[in-house]
């Protein structure tokens, strides 16, 4: 552990998979859209109405919690487990913290069980990783009914739903015949690997013409290949207890608690755990690497993940369209997992993530779309004429193409402003309102609400983003 897994890979692969590199080539295109006379490629920018949407955003704030910004909790998968106001993993908590009696007493007479925090830990991570995995976008009409309630939820909370009833279940462990029932409440490389389209389409409900999702198979595919992953892992972040050996099929994503429990880094001092969060980062860089679609953008023979060529950086830097400089990074799921981990283990553990700073907001279609719908960035006729969508209907465009990518670097850097901008207004700093906080209470709620306002029927964004299940 003493060797830093970016040093596996090339400069360029290392610089494209650390955080700072998102705000950077980010940056880079915002300047083009303030300091160049032809602008963006794909839309008009106007930052005179980046006031109205903070003032949209603020209005949610005040509405939502008036001006208790204390209680607004940070952006992380938490929030969808408990839709309805249904504390689902709250209740889940309790019930591991709890001692209770084997449902099997024929097997264990009177035996009796308690889960400790640093299990508990691991289950949330577990789950928690999962379920952000298959949290890319499920369509407009997609909905999940769940067991225990009867209640239907669609999108990233229907997901969220789906995943914990699987989780409960053991669908994602490889055990199917632990003697407790709770045992199999654990994410393992042969449970992950056991799943295919089939099994993930009965367990979301999923019917081609009934109830269609986007990119299921691209979301069995990416849990397949976490399996793998965990099995075939080389640095040592899913491993497990450095005293107790587990088997490659065992591996779990909740020994992540253990890999930076004993990490160099971490540092406990007056009963508290300080935690690198940089060091968090890199091991799900690193860590989850291999689980990338091989189709994605590769690198010095490196698949890249959310990572796409740019023909504006090309043009800057002078070089290929797919070269190194050319590239703009996102991480959208990975960031979208790393604050919901982070929760994850604050809540169970008490540790204090420390350096977090370089974490950017999300580039995905709710924030995207806020700024699009509020005006501050509008279409040109180059991205309408490149939709591949039917004639009259909203712009349809595949995840790669240089419209796309440019409206989602656009959106790292106007998500910075708006947090400034509502900071500003309501005489805060950022110590009392930080940017996970107002990802969560206004940017993204926002962005939902004001889809829905505009086009009621579905709520789905302006820009259609043709999915395979992984990035958005």
């Amino acid at each position: 552990m003493s060797v830093s897994p970016a040093s596996t890979v090339s400069p360029d692969v290392a610089y494209l998979r650390t955080l700072p590199a998102v705000r950077e080539r980010c940056y880079k295109i915002f300047s083009t859209a303030t300091s160049t006379p032809s602008g963006l490629r794909y839309f008009t920018y106007d930052p005179t109405l980046e006031d109205a949407v903070a003032d949209y955003c603020i209005a949610i704030i005040e509405r939502d919690f008036g001006t208790n910004y204390s209680s607004i909790p940070p952006h992380g998968r938490w929030r969808h487990f408990d839709v309805g106001s249904i504390p689902r993993i709250t209740t889940l908590l309790s019930s591991w913290a709890g001692i209770r009696r084997t449902p099997r007493p024929e097997v264990h007479p009177m035996a009796e069980r308690i889960v400790h925090r640093v299990e508990a830990a691991r289950r949330l991570v577990d789950l928690f990783m999962v379920s952000v995995l298959l949290d890319a976008g499920a369509g407009a009409t997609w909905k999940y009914e769940e067991k225990k309630t009867g209640l239907s939820y669609g999108r990233s909370e229907g997901l969220a739903v789906a995943s914990l009833d699987m989780f409960i279940e053991g669908r994602f462990c490889g055990e199917q015949e632990e003697r407790e029932v709770d045992a199999r409440h654990k994410v393992d490389a042969a449970g992950l690997k056991n799943l295919s389209p089939e099994v993930l389409a009965i367990d979301m409900q999923v019917h081609p013409t009934e109830n269609p999702m986007t990119g299921l198979e691209g979301r069995a595919n990416l849990l397949v290949r976490l399996g793998e992953a965990l099995e075939s892992d080389v640095h040592g972040i899913f491993t497990g207890p450095t005293d107790t050996p587990v088997p490659a099929t065992e591996r779990r994503p909740g020994f992540l608690v253990d890999y930076l429990a004993s990490h160099p880094t971490t540092k406990t001092a007056i009963g508290v755990t300080e935690v690198s969060y940089p060091v968090l980062w890199e091991a799900l860089m690193y860590g989850l690497a291999p689980i990338w679609p091989a189709s994605r953008t590769h690198l010095d023979g490196v698949a890249m993940g959310d990572v796409w060529p740019n023909p504006t950086l090309a043009t800057l830097a002078n070089k290929p369209l797919g070269s190194a400089e050319s590239m703009v990074p996102f991480h959208k799921l990975s960031q979208w997992m790393c604050y919901s981990l982070m929760e994850a283990m604050e809540q169970t553990l008490g540790w204090r993530f420390v350096d977090a700073q370089h974490g950017t907001g999300l580039p995905e279609y709710r924030n995207g779309g806020l700024f699009v719908d509020l005006g501050v960035l509008t279409p040109t006729q180059a991205l309408l004429d490149a939709s591949t969508g039917k004639e009259g209907e909203l712009p349809e465009l595949p995840a790669e193409h240089p419209a796309i990518v440019e409206w989602r670097a656009m959106t790292v850097v106007l998500l910075d402003r708006t947090a400034e901008r509502i900071r500003a207004k309501l005489g805060v700093g950022e110590e009392v309102l930080n940017l996970k906080q107002v990802l969560e209470a206004a940017t993204w709620k926002g962005g939902r609400e004001v889809a829905k306002e505009k086009r009621p029927d579905t709520g789905g964004p302006p820009i259609n983003v043709v999915s395979d299940g992984t990035v958005f």
